[in-house]
């Protein structure tokens, strides 16, 4: 059973201006909120676990829903997805993070790499053998290591992660997969997209 204090309540039923289902012409909103406690009382008086939302954050909700509902066994909360893009084709939108991995060597400028994409396994080996995209995976792996129980604790439910190269063709591709694979490695399914593999 959720409660809060009348307080709380009605600084909430004031900063999201919504009118309490209860509240009469000529009442206050705090006597809307005792009349509602005292129909829900004998509701409350079933419950095997109250909970005071008074002073809790949304995250710190969320932590004690978890905990009390026993959601071990459910899917992770936080779904990742990595995605491949052409800066030439402009940035894309509602991601959270950005790696522009323009100063890898650029495969387009081999004419038997240049048809291929960055899923294909020359362009893959040529991008992923270069020293700079394995210093940038490593590093990017770490940050993430961190990062992603941090986002975990705060109830983020979604992570995108975008990496750019000029045409979203090569370098991106191959990296986006990379930078998958070793998310995986470490117990974090992210899903992957290209979102302009197909364009020149």
């Amino acid at each position: 059973f959720l409660e809060a204090s009348t307080q709380s309540l009605v600084k909430r039923y004031t900063e999201s201006r919504r009118r309490h289902p209860l509240r009469t012409e000529t009442g206050t909103v705090s006597e809307a909120i005792e009349h509602e406690r005292d129909l829900l009382e004998p509701v409350r008086e079933f419950a095997d676990k109250v909970i005071d939302t008074s002073a809790l954050q949304i995250a710190q909700f969320k932590t004690q829903m978890t905990e009390l509902f026993s959601f071990e066994d459910l899917p992770d909360t936080l779904q990742v997805s990595v995605m491949s893009f052409g800066f030439k084709h402009g940035l894309p939108l509602d991601v959270d993070t950005v790696f522009d991995v323009r100063f890898i060597p650029n495969p387009h400028y081999d004419e038997a790499l240049r048809p291929l994409s960055g899923k294909d396994e020359p362009v893959r080996a040529f991008v992923l053998e270069q020293p700079a995209t394995r210093d940038f995976l490593d590093r990017v792996e770490g940050l993430f290591e961190s990062l992603i129980p941090a986002y975990r604790n705060e109830g983020k439910s979604y992570l995108t992660i975008a990496v750019g190269c000029t045409g979203g063709r090569h370098r991106s591709v191959a990296i986006a997969e990379a930078l998958s694979q070793r998310l995986a490695n470490r117990g974090v399914a992210a899903r992957v997209a290209h979102r302009d593999i197909e364009k020149n």
